[in-house]
């Protein structure tokens, strides 16, 4: 309870109040630690490093702030703000150092390291938001004109990863449409059964509202789509099966998981005037783009 004024005045002439410094004088970096890198490294360089590892240098700048963006959001929420460790593998975020970019980069590589460093720079901070908490980035490369939800990829449902359209995106991926071929040997090695030439007839394709495939039944077995996807080796789950005598022809359309941002799908939006904020809000339904305070390790 407090005080009437008149009753404490006294009291606060005997003792000042110490001295509180502002928020934004105090230093609270935050350092991520990479499996496999021997020192921790600064937020904003590891999310350098990620936009260099994960999108072409050559996108658009609002592409490439998109992507600042989400690789922060991502990180943060893994790593409980640098309180754990995170993988440098496709299945959370790669990354690559300062070494790396220059064998990849070469002689662009001061060229390209200070335009990164600017777009970087330019959203330092940023961070996307639902309901006040930090979500869960997800993103991939090429989208099949319809991003996947995360209830039809996983299962579980998450009110800001749901589908949402991504279109022309061949204009710049040259990863929209690929074919692979399979012996009659490795197909029914892969699925472990008898290759016969009745096979295709016995095979039932269930897709979801995104075209990608659900299930797939043959010779009386069933698999998930992202399992299939995992046996052959596909890029994506947007696709089609033909037997054709003593081979397999299966068709894909799009690469990577499919929920999320696509970052062709960024590309196309930046190249269409789009600022990188319209874009984390186009494929993150519902969410907010706020910045943070390293000291308050929140929205």
């Amino acid at each position: 309870m407090l005080l009437p004024f008149l009753l404490i005045k006294d009291r606060v002439k005997e003792k000042a109040a110490p001295e509180v410094v502002p928020e934004t004088e105090v230093d609270c970096p935050i350092e991520i630690e990479v499996k496999g890198v021997k020192e921790k490294i600064p937020l904003e360089t590891y999310v350098l490093g990620v936009v260099a590892a994960e999108m072409p240098i050559t996108f658009h700048e609002e592409a490439l702030k998109a992507q600042s963006i989400a690789a922060r959001t991502y990180v943060l929420r893994e790593t409980d703000y640098g309180a754990k460790s995170i993988d440098k593998t496709v299945q959370k975020q790669v990354y690559v150092g300062p070494e790396e970019r220059k064998k990849r980069w070469g002689a662009s590589f001061e060229e390209y390291e200070k335009k990164l460093q600017k777009i970087v720079a330019s959203t330092e901070g940023e961070i996307i938001i639902y309901k006040d908490q930090l979500i869960t980035a997800m993103f991939f490369s090429t989208s099949n004109g319809q991003t996947e939800s995360a209830e039809n990829y996983s299962g579980y449902a998450i009110p800001y990863l749901v589908s949402v359209p991504s279109e022309k995106e061949e204009q710049f991926s040259n990863k929209m449409k690929q074919k692979f071929e399979f012996t009659s040997k490795e197909w029914s090695d892969t699925f472990k059964m008898k290759w016969s030439n009745n096979i295709g007839g016995t095979v039932k394709i269930a897709r979801t509202d995104s075209n990608r495939v659900k299930s797939v039944e043959m010779n009386g077995k069933s698999w998930t789509g992202r399992e299939i996807r995992t046996l052959l080796g596909l890029p994506s789950t947007d696709f089609s099966i033909a037997f054709q005598n003593d081979k397999v022809v299966v068709e894909t359309i799009g690469y990577g998981h499919g929920v999320g941002m696509s970052q062709y799908g960024a590309e196309v939006m930046a190249n269409n005037s789009a600022k990188a904020h319209d874009i984390l809000l186009h494929y993150y339904t519902g969410t907010e783009i706020k910045s943070f305070s390293p000291c308050l390790k929140s929205p």
